[in-house]
């Protein structure tokens, strides 16, 4: 319900709507970072996949042939998690919003995007089901290990690490204007360090068949879960992070 002020001229006008909902129109007014590249990257992968398939297999494979490809517009939305920093922030400090307001209305614009990306592919897993992989027996958005909860679970899987990626890329992008470019890439370095030494000790102790056998057990909703966590957390530090960033 719209609530009226009277202005001292006697004039009647409507209270100003949620700052936060005018982020994310903000951030929609580039629809090329948040609607189109990642329509077309995974358009563009679904294709380039069902053509190999073709290829390799013209009347269709014997055994089902599965492709990792959906999961590039994840990666993607890195780089909109810094696009979408980079690119509006300085401009919503002349707007006078609050990093609180810009911080919520990024989050909203990049769950609303990754809501789009999501039902895409849910849709082509069941297009995919329904036609026995297109009629060749390939399978690019329906995967068994993601799908065995459903198409809502696979979307909810699909949506967290989606949103995951954002916030990284998002957070990646605060640290760089707030610390400058060798901090982000002593960062990333470090990173890797940890997880080439964490691979390193899983193959010193022989103990790859555990760690996939506890993959498994987890089940894709299990680590869905996980990567909600690690998302809320790298949520958090991305907003204290941007908190002390100078305008």
């Amino acid at each position: 319900m719209t609530t009226i002020v009277e202005q001292p001229s006697g004039g009647m006008t409507s209270r100003p709507k949620s700052r936060t909902w005018g982020v994310v129109r903000l951030q929609f007014t580039n629809k090329q970072t948040f609607v189109w590249v990642p329509v077309v990257v995974l358009g563009g992968v679904w294709l380039i996949t069902l053509i190999i398939y073709w290829i390799v297999s013209p009347s269709g494979a014997n055994s089902p042939m599965y492709s990792g490809g959906s999961q590039a517009p994840l990666w993607y939305f890195a780089v909109v998690g810094a696009q979408a920093m980079n690119l509006t922030f300085y401009f919503s400090q002349a707007m006078s919003l609050t990093r609180r307001e810009f911080y919520l209305g990024s989050l909203l614009a990049a769950g609303i995007s990754a809501v789009g990306i999501s039902l895409v592919f849910v849709a082509l897993g069941l297009i995919e089901q329904a036609t026995d992989g297109y009629g060749i027996n390939g399978y690019f958005a329906y995967l068994p290990w993601i799908w065995e909860g459903g198409p809502l679970a696979a979307g909810t899987i699909y949506f967290v690490l989606t949103m995951l990626w954002f916030v990284l890329g998002f957070w990646f992008a605060i640290v760089k204007n707030r610390f400058g470019s060798l901090i982000v890439a002593v960062s990333l370095i470090g990173i890797a360090l940890v997880l080439v030494a964490g691979a390193a000790w899983v193959s010193f102790n022989r103990a790859w068949p555990e760690v996939w056998m506890r993959l498994v057990d987890a089940q894709a909703i299990g680590l869905a879960c996980w990567a909600l966590g690690l998302t809320v957390v790298f949520a958090l530090g991305s907003y204290l992070t941007l908190r002390r960033l100078t305008s």
